[in-house]
């Protein structure tokens, strides 16, 4: 009985080691595809979210911490002068957990975009938070927060929300206001031109 147990524990070793080694290989052989293809989901969602730019925002971009987390703000730029800025940020109140969003601002504040980067909310549902899910994030476009309050109307606020979908609406309400008090931040601050 013996020999069959340190039969079987070296067998389970064996095992553990081969499959163990084959994780790591995997994983070192698709971290940067996915990194690469994380960053140009970055690059295409700046470039959606902002007006016409020749500089390279990903190469003047701040980080800032807020509610414990970053947030990445890609400045963007024509000649010298600063057209908008992208925030990358992010709600913790989804229905499905976190919500990432890239909302572009012009450089008085004015929303020109919001792009959904990541979320796991509900299909068919939350989901429409979605620009290709239906058209929520559009009514974003063209307003500054300075004077369009960004909650959902339930809450007192100016935002439509999704039928059925509260909770998600004002989530990614959330996001958005936290993406302009970091522009708000950097205004501030002094960091623009």
């Amino acid at each position: 009985m013996e020999s069959s147990l340190k039969n079987m524990v070296v067998t389970l070793l064996v095992i553990t080691l081969v499959s163990a080694s084959a994780v790591g290989f995997v994983y070192k052989i698709t971290a940067e595809p996915i990194a690469r293809a994380k960053a140009a989901k970055i690059t295409a969602a700046i470039a959606l979210v902002l007006p016409t730019f020749d500089n390279d925002p990903g190469a003047a971009k701040t980080v800032q911490t807020i509610d414990g987390k970053e947030v990445v703000v890609y400045t963007a730029t024509q000649g010298q002068d600063t057209v908008g800025y992208a925030v990358e940020t992010f709600t913790n109140t989804g229905f499905g957990g976190e919500i990432k969003l890239m909302v572009g601002f012009l450089k008085d504040g004015t929303i020109n975009r919001v792009e959904t980067l990541s979320h796991n909310e509900t299909p068919g549902l939350g989901n429409k938070i979605e620009r290709s899910k239906s058209d929520f994030a559009v009514q974003f476009e063209g307003k500054n927060p300075a004077d369009f309050k960004l909650a959902v109307r339930k809450d007192g606020g100016d935002v439509d929300a999704i039928t059925a979908s509260t909770i998600s609406s004002r989530a990614f309400s959330d996001a958005v206001s936290r993406a302009y008090e970091v522009y708000k931040s950097i205004q501030n601050s002094g960091n623009h031109e």
